[in-house]
């Protein structure tokens, strides 16, 4: 494995820093490439003004950015709080007051952050992270291939299976396919080879691919001018410009602290915050699970980093933000190393606003798009769903039903889905485990010996009766707790009431180290310790 140097207590120390910026400043750029036109679809989407994406966006990059503990991820406004979004500046009737409840929403998820609520994102199983992963690699595909081909007419950003405009996932890409745009196919197919073909040319591959993707974008873009397959203005990068200092800052807005005593706004910004921390959360397992370094990020450190910069975003007039599976799975595919990559995304964003903004607005979305369709096949290649398939049904079925499930709806209600069906397997599993049992003969009588485990519990509650009920009559049963911690009441009541019928059917029960009451149990006080050391 790559050493990449210690990141843990206050930070990264400074040679990390200095060995990794070789790759982190390339991809940082990719990310900047891939996040500016997100952050203004999902502006659009949301009914906020486009300025608005572009701040989550930077303080996303800069803000949560250095004080997270994760060093891949990307924050910055998401596809998954459009709705709320849309849906809260309408109930609110400002948006100035919408702001107030994002301020809200980043107390509340700082106060999740020092309660420790963030290990709730040790229990989401492997199998759901995967295929949530690969389900928006496949959405990715989906949701770019209109772009890819020069149909723009919904926003960049959409992750949704339905869309605004009233078309789903497939009937966008059929509607696509009859208003399709040479240059923008071009752009695409060449850009896609760029991305597959440069890196693997060993002498010319110091320059990012993502970069010359861009370069060749504008260059074929200013070429195709003046001709009949000229690009349309929906088809480019569309940055807000302002002239002088005044018209920037009036850009910003300010929450509105005299709604402070609206009840709506109190439910909204709970609802934000729950929603945020929840993604946030899946976010960080899902990049930590594509790290190649495999480090493993302070679940409780990113809600107060998240939090922090939720109340800076609102304060400055932006959207809510969580961390960003598509931005931070560009970053991992592009090779970044540690948060720098980042946290200079979100300088590149400001920088790109206050001095080339006429420059960005020159990029076509489809090359842009083609970068994310690399990014999506990479996230959902085929080798993923073998080595699923090779762990078993329990792995694999949730695994392609969270797949399918975040691909017809979306990122929350699929990853609920297959947690569902993993939950479905657990139980099953738990319930034909809670014991192992030894048959001898001796005679014309049989002994049976029952072993249980470590832990039974109410679960395995229907397997044990279905077990004791088969035994033959005239039999010896040794029902033996003596690895066992602890023992359900409804299992020990069962097994009891067993015990106490069994002589109907000439059945002999000897219990052996099996108590009359079990506690649950606890932690070893000095394993405790050294957890907390």
């Amino acid at each position: 494995m790559e050493n990449v140097g210690s990141t843990s207590g206050s930070g990264i120390n400074k040679y990390f820093l200095k060995k990794n910026l070789k790759r982190d400043i390339p991809s940082s750029i990719v990310v900047f490439l891939v996040a500016l036109p997100l952050c203004l679809g999902i502006a659009l989407a949301s009914g906020a003004p486009l300025f608005a994406g572009l701040i989550a966006g930077i303080v996303g990059g800069v803000v949560v950015g250095a004080m997270s503990g994760s060093q891949l991820s990307v924050s910055g406004p998401a596809a998954g709080l459009t709705a709320i979004v849309l849906g809260a500046i309408a109930s609110l009737g400002s948006y100035q007051v919408f702001l107030l409840a994002v301020v809200l929403a980043g107390a509340i998820q700082m106060v999740l952050g020092l309660i420790k609520a963030g290990t709730i994102g040790n229990y989401f199983p492997s199998s759901v992270i995967e295929g949530m992963l690969a389900g928006i690699g496949v959405l990715l595909i989906l949701k770019q291939l209109p772009h890819a081909i020069g149909v723009d007419k919904d926003y960049f950003g959409d992750e949704g299976f339905l869309q605004k405009d009233g078309d789903n996932t497939f009937s966008a890409i059929l509607h696509a396919v009859n208003g399709l745009s040479l240059a923008a196919i071009v752009i695409s197919l060449l850009s896609i080879a760029i991305l597959v073909f440069w890196p693997k040319i060993k002498k010319l591959n110091t320059v990012p691919a993502p970069f010359l993707v861009v370069i060749l974008g504008v260059g074929l873009a200013l070429a195709f001018q003046g001709t009949s397959y000229q690009l349309r203005a929906d088809q480019m990068v569309n940055i807000p410009l302002f002239n002088g200092w005044e018209e920037f800052k009036g850009l910003f807005s300010t929450p509105d602290f005299s709604a402070i005593g609206n009840k709506q706004v109190w439910i909204v910004g709970l609802t934000i915050a729950v929603v945020a921390s929840l993604e946030t959360l899946l976010g960080i397992e899902a990049v930590d699970k594509i790290d190649p370094i495999k480090r493993v990020t302070p679940t409780n450190r990113e809600l107060v980093a998240q939090g922090f910069g939720n109340m800076a975003s609102g304060m400055l007039g932006g959207l809510p933000m969580t961390s960003v599976i598509v931005r931070s799975s560009a970053n991992v595919n592009a090779g970044g190393r540690t948060k720098m990559s980042t946290i200079i995304h979100g300088t590149l964003l400001l920088l790109s606003l206050l001095f080339i903004p006429k420059l960005i607005n020159m990029i076509p979305l489809a090359c842009l798009a083609a970068v994310l369709l690399v990014t999506g096949y990479k996230l959902t290649r085929i080798s993923l769903f073998k080595h699923m398939y090779h762990k078993g049904w329990d792995q694999f079925v949730p695994f392609v039903v969270t797949v399918l499930a975040v691909v017809l709806t979306d990122l929350l209600k699929g990853v609920a889905i297959g947690m569902a069906f993993s939950i479905f397997y657990l139980l099953r599993t738990n319930m034909r485990n809670p014991f192992f049992y030894k048959v001898q003969e001796e005679g014309n009588k049989k002994n049976i010996r029952i072993k249980l485990a470590e832990e039974v519990s109410f679960l395995n509650k229907a397997s044990i009766q279905v077990l004791l009920t088969n035994i033959p009559k005239e039999t010896n049963v040794i029902i033996d707790g003596s690895n066992a911690r602890y023992i359900d009441p409804d299992v020990l009541e069962t097994i009891f009431n067993y015990k106490h019928n069994a002589y109907t059917k000439g059945i002999i029960v000897t219990l052996e180290h099996i108590k009359s009451h079990y506690t649950v149990p606890k932690l070893n006080n000095k394993i405790v310790e050294e957890i907390k050391s």
